[in-house]
């Protein structure tokens, strides 16, 4: 049976935690890590497994998959600890891994595997599947509701008044590592796109604020030599964080069992 470690029990990191608890997933639950150790310890107290709540170095030491869905500052503890465990792990916050390619010649060196879920969009299987011939450009357009942008550095840093807007408004345009950078808390979507993406490709990321809105939507288009690719995600937010969208923790939980599958769907 899979071992699996989480660090970060928030929105996604407790979504994934139940799932394994509930036998979703073929695993067993060996650990849970949080900065916040009283709201890691109350989670655990939740689930049948009871999983004990430790260090960051010791879930992942018990795991052998160790998940991220703390945040993008918390990885340059993570993986460096993941690799020097040689340790198979699954990351959330996809935005931290731009820039770091050392990471992931060190996994390929050590026999590690970075997993990264497609998270709260849909169609990078197709992309991957397109990167094998020429992909000339793509194009990532995410609209969020205003509650989703509140408090985000680069709103505050720029002075954006979101409560002011009556209409939708694109306030960032610019590419995806400058995405991740500018919003490290919601463009996940976007450093996801970039990876998938032949790295030669441009992909140009806007985004959206949009008064008065309930769902974050994703809209991709990506053209090449397989031709022209477009869809278009509407997500419900998570209930408990209106910067997630419900769809990212399902991908991880679907990502994860697809690691005990014999048979596995898609690219």
């Amino acid at each position: 049976m899979l071992k699996i470690g989480i660090l970060g029990v928030g929105a996604i990191g407790g979504m994934i935690a139940r799932a394994v608890d509930s036998k979703q997933i073929n695993a067993e639950l060996v650990a849970l890590a949080d900065q916040d150790h009283s709201r890691a310890a109350s989670l655990s107290g939740e689930l049948a497994g009871r999983p004990p709540v430790v260090s960051t170095e010791e879930m992942i030491e018990r795991s052998e998959v160790a998940v991220e869905a703390a945040s993008q500052a918390a990885l340059a503890d993570f993986v460096p600890k993941a690799l020097a465990c040689r340790r198979d792990m699954l990351v959330m916050s996809v935005g931290g891994l731009l820039g770091r390619q050392e990471w992931f010649l060190e996994a390929e060196q050590k026999g590690c595997h970075i997993y990264v879920p497609s998270g709260a969009i849909a169609g990078l299987d197709g992309i991957k599947s397109a990167s094998m011939g020429r992909i000339e450009a793509a194009e990532l357009t995410s609209r969020k509701p205003v509650a989703a942008l509140v408090g985000s550095r680069y709103v505050v840093d720029r002075g954006i008044r979101l409560e002011e807007l009556r209409q939708d408004t694109v306030i960032f345009e610019g590419s995806a590592e400058e995405a991740a950078r500018a919003f490290p808390t919601t463009s996940n979507v976007a450093a996801s796109l970039r990876l998938a993406v032949d790295r030669s490709a441009p992909v140009c990321v806007r985004v959206v604020a949009v008064p008065g809105g309930r769902e974050n939507i994703h809209e991709i288009h990506v053209r090449g030599q397989f031709g022209r690719l477009s869809m278009r995600v509407e997500n419900v937010p998570s209930k408990s964080n209106p910067r997630t969208s419900e769809l990212a923790a399902l991908s991880a939980i679907a990502t994860l069992k697809n690691l005990t599958l014999s048979l596995r769907v898609g690219t």
